[in-house]
């Protein structure tokens, strides 16, 4: 596994000086979002030129785009709005190739209308499931016709905030452009926190051979709680890490919700576990 990281915790004056940061830090790999270019997340259109100058700046320091980010929410109540972030998941998807990456990392969405990573209590609804599958199959038609991977988030905020309810959305859709991105510090509702192990592995059990990409970062308690930088919580690590492995995973475990302060200490902390993993022999199970 390769270590990477939000470009957008470099907030710099330019792309090239944002990736400097990055390579200054010894990593290789970025979620990529267009605000380090200077562009909305998801914008109504995409010039070709930019799209050459941010793969280009990102071969110039031998960096990889592991994913890029098209996060919009795919559960509003408004369907308008709902519209109008597949117009931009379709702007976004076609210019990947150009870009340099074949996965985009979304998030399944919520009924509050103001804050998409907010729970709401009509997250549980039918009909909230019901638009949110009719937008990600849309979004995954998008996809296929692009040749590019959609990973989304199962997180406590959503209305997918489960690994059981990913598994139910993976097989509802039905596609292999579908797949999950696996953030730990997401999946603990309130109580859970004493079931670590238990529900980590649930995870793996239930998603471990759908995984685009991982997350890392951390949290202090349960609930909507993972905001926290890696290694500054209560996450097992050796076992997240472990079942990543275990699973097949070799792609990269992407470091967010940290300050450009924390960068060295959790880049450094995440370094000895993954070493310290390829030494200790096959990974434990139980």
């Amino acid at each position: 596994m390769q270590i990477g990281i939000f470009a957008k915790v470099f907030v710099r004056s330019t792309l090239e000086e944002s990736l400097d940061a990055v390579r200054a830090c010894g990593l290789a790999s970025v979620q990529f979002n267009l605000a380090t270019a200077g562009l909305p997340p998801l914008p109504d259109h995409l010039d070709s030129h930019l799209c050459e100058r941010i793969r280009q700046a990102l071969a110039d320091r031998a960096i990889t785009m592991a994913a890029v980010s098209g996060t919009f929410n795919m559960c509003h109540p408004d369907p308008e709005h709902r519209r109008i972030g597949l117009a931009r998941l379709r702007v976004l998807a076609e210019a990947c190739g150009r870009l340099g990456t074949s996965v985009i990392a979304l998030c399944t969405g919520t009924r509050d209308p103001q804050d998409m990573w907010r729970r709401h209590p009509d997250n549980d609804t039918s009909e909230a499931w019901r638009d949110m599958a009719a937008t990600m199959r849309e979004a995954v038609r998008i996809a296929e016709s692009a040749g590019v991977t959609l990973a989304f988030e199962p997180e406590v905020s959503n209305v997918v905030d489960s690994a059981l309810k990913a598994r139910r959305l993976l097989d509802e859709i039905a596609s292999p452009q579908l797949k999950v991105l696996m953030d730990a510090a997401n999946l603990f509702h309130a109580g859970q926190l004493p079931r670590m192990r238990e529900v980590l592995e649930e995870a793996f059990s239930l998603l471990g051979q759908d995984i685009a990409l991982a997350h890392a970062k951390d949290l202090i308690r349960d609930g909507e709680a993972g905001h926290e930088a890696a290694g500054y919580g209560l996450l097992d690590y050796d076992l997240y890490l472990s079942l990543l492995r275990a699973s097949g995973f070799r792609g990269a475990i992407v470091l967010h919700g940290l300050t450009e302060q924390q960068v060295p200490q959790c880049v450094a902390f995440l370094r000895a576990k993954l070493v310290g993993m390829c030494t200790s022999g096959p990974p434990a199970h139980g």
